[in-house]
């Protein structure tokens, strides 16, 4: 089992920056891909961004260039750095984590950005 906590979610207005945090604790020994999903009202759940142990790293067409995810394998923390933030970006984001081919989900935070 993994647990996972997420922080940083907030308000913040358009072309602003927002930095979410995940937490791993629990059997972190088996995770490999780390990431970031979110759910915008009436949307399926979407990837953001992922990146696996050994650093390679994978975006949305929707957000290169304006968002960066980072890992730190000694404290199991993944990262998602949010420039340039636009109102649809608005939405519930999840770290979501893969260990022995089973996913795990945070509970999600709110990101709002107003025009």
């Amino acid at each position: 089992q993994v647990q996972l906590v997420e922080s940083g979610g907030g308000l913040v207005q358009a072309g602003g920056s927002l930095r979410l945090s995940c937490a791993a604790s629990g059997s972190i020994f088996s995770i490999n891909t780390m990431g970031w999903y979110r759910q915008a009202p009436g949307k399926q759940r979407e990837m953001v961004a992922q990146i696996t142990a050994g650093g390679r790293t994978n975006y949305a067409d929707s957000v290169k260039g304006r968002f960066t995810i980072s890992r730190d394998n000694a404290k199991n923390t993944v990262d998602l750095q949010m420039n340039s933030l636009k109102p649809e970006d608005t939405a519930v984001y999840y770290c979501r984590v893969v260990a022995r081919f089973t996913p795990y989900w945070g509970q999600g935070t709110q990101v709002t950005v107003s025009s």
